[in-house]
């Protein structure tokens, strides 16, 4: 008998349905929001520490520091975005107001700010400066605005929240939107507050009132991706090395979390697999030993070969990676850093020019309803949502992948389609050596993308062995270089 075929009229479109039509592989929660999946597509990103610690040295401001050295007299902030953007970063991210409460934008609730320094005769405002950057460049703009502040008075009291909320507020009506918005989990200690210089101890779980925040700026900023220890938008991947775990899922439960949490820096770094809710890693690392700019750093940046491995143990463990690169006190990236930028993004674009399997040719050992919607030529080409599944009950399986030619082979890349959740447990790869199958590279985790070293084998033939996986399989590419 034929199948059936129902006719939708939907507008001005019709729509053809078969009874007899594959469905995809039902959902495996939870997934990503739309937001979300359009972060982990943007993989790399520049974070931007600039205050009065750039002019005194400090790390952390004691919040009494005179607007008055803030001075950056040769400032270029379009220097600074170009730099990023030439280096593959897609988005910035900039301290508008780290603990010391100094705020780089002239802002209407307090004195502490670029107002009362001599910055362009205190007519300066690096934030409507990089939001200017970044459109000229294209790159999108996030802000860090810390929760901690040692220079205000009303700190450690409800004032201070709304406050707070107050300048979140003048923020993305003034610069926004925001693609990110970044919570620090420091919270509370001694302070100047005012001329107090005492200490004010806060109760991390609820003086902030996080969801009464972020419940606030979702009103006028939505779609924002909302970074702190329990998110809701990304994680702390739990270090400052620049290294998300080898096992590391995009789920964690987040009803017992809050920024500052001692004693969760594991749980950050390698996710939950049963976590309910979708909370992805980034990976905040700085390309000095510092956040803000010390010159006696100039010659600790990190190598462009340190920088390719940061991106292996973030990007190619399917994090996002978040780089801080400081501007010195001119208000110029540094010779030194932007040189290593440059050899970087060179090692990149060397290391991942000619995808080989691209030309391959490819088999599994099965694939959904032997549709073409699924079948495993999907695999090789550069569409994310066109992917390789297996039926309902099916959690192993394998690809097999033949080159042209006998290749020497540095790096596989595997994607999972993680719009439909993320599934892979542990997964093999092989390759075809003195007439054998030999196994060249192991995994967990794949996520949004997952990179492994292959050691430079020679070979034609790969195979990749799907051992466990959470539910049917999802695979969106595989790429050999």
């Amino acid at each position: 008998m034929k199948s059936a075929i129902l006719v939708f009229m939907l507008g001005c479109a019709v729509v053809l349905y078969s009874q007899n039509e594959v469905k995809p592989p039902a959902p495996v929660f939870p997934i990503p929001s739309a937001a979300q999946m359009a972060w982990h597509q943007m993989e790399m990103n520049a974070f931007v520490h600039f205050t009065t610690n750039t002019f005194t040295g400090k790390e952390w401001g004691f919040g009494d520091e005179n607007p008055g050295i803030f001075n950056p007299a040769q400032a270029n902030v379009q220097q600074w975005i170009n730099i990023f953007q030439k280096a593959g970063f897609r988005g910035v991210i900039l301290t508008a107001k780290h603990h010391d409460g100094f705020c780089l934008w002239p802002s209407t609730y307090t004195h502490h700010s670029v107002v009362n320094s001599p910055y362009k005769g205190g007519k300066g405002d690096i934030v409507m400066e990089v939001a200017e950057g970044c459109k000229r460049y294209g790159l999108k703009m996030g802000v860090y605005l810390s929760p901690w502040d040692r220079n205000h008075a009303r700190y450690g009291t409800p004032e201070y929240v709304d406050y707070y909320r107050n300048q979140l507020k003048e923020l993305i009506a003034d610069y926004g939107p925001f693609f990110e918005i970044w919570f620090d989990g420091a919270n509370g200690g001694d302070g100047y507050y005012g001329g107090a210089k005492d200490t004010r101890k806060i109760d991390g779980r609820t003086y902030y009132d996080w969801p009464g925040t972020i419940n606030m700026v979702n009103k006028i900023n939505p779609n924002v991706i909302f970074f702190s220890d329990a998110g809701p938008g990304c994680r702390w991947v739990g270090n400052e090395k620049g290294v998300a775990g080898e096992t590391n899922w995009n789920t964690i439960s987040v009803d017992t979390l809050y920024a500052g949490k001692p004693n969760i820096e594991q749980l950050l770094n390698t996710g939950s697999e049963d976590g309910t809710s979708w909370v992805p890693a980034e990976v905040d690392v700085s390309i000095r030993p510092g956040w803000f700019y010390h010159q006696e750093e100039d010659s600790q940046v990190k190598t462009p070969e340190k920088l390719f491995e940061i991106y292996l143990s973030s990007v190619g463990r399917g994090a996002v990676l978040l780089l801080n690169v400081p501007p010195d006190r001119r208000g110029l990236i540094h010779e030194n850093d932007i040189q290593s930028l440059k050899g970087f993004r060179r090692i990149l674009d060397r290391t991942f020019k000619i995808n080989l399997a691209q030309k391959a040719s490819v088999r599994a050992s099965s694939h959904r309803g032997n549709h073409p919607l699924f079948a495993p030529k999907n695999l090789l080409d550069d569409d994310f949502d066109s992917y390789w599944a297996t039926e309902d009950n099916e959690t192993t399986a394998n690809v097999e992948i033949t080159l042209k030619s006998e290749r020497t082979l540095q790096y596989i890349e595997l994607q999972e389609y993680i719009k439909l959740g993320q599934r892979v447990k542990s997964f093999s790869v092989e390759a075809w050596l003195n007439n054998q199958w030999q196994t060249v590279a192991t995994g967990t985790t794949i996520g949004y993308k997952c990179i492994l070293p292959l050691n430079s084998i020679k070979t034609a033939q790969l195979k990749i062995t799907f051992r466990d996986s959470k539910a049917c399989l999802a695979i969106s590419k595989i790429s050999i270089y």
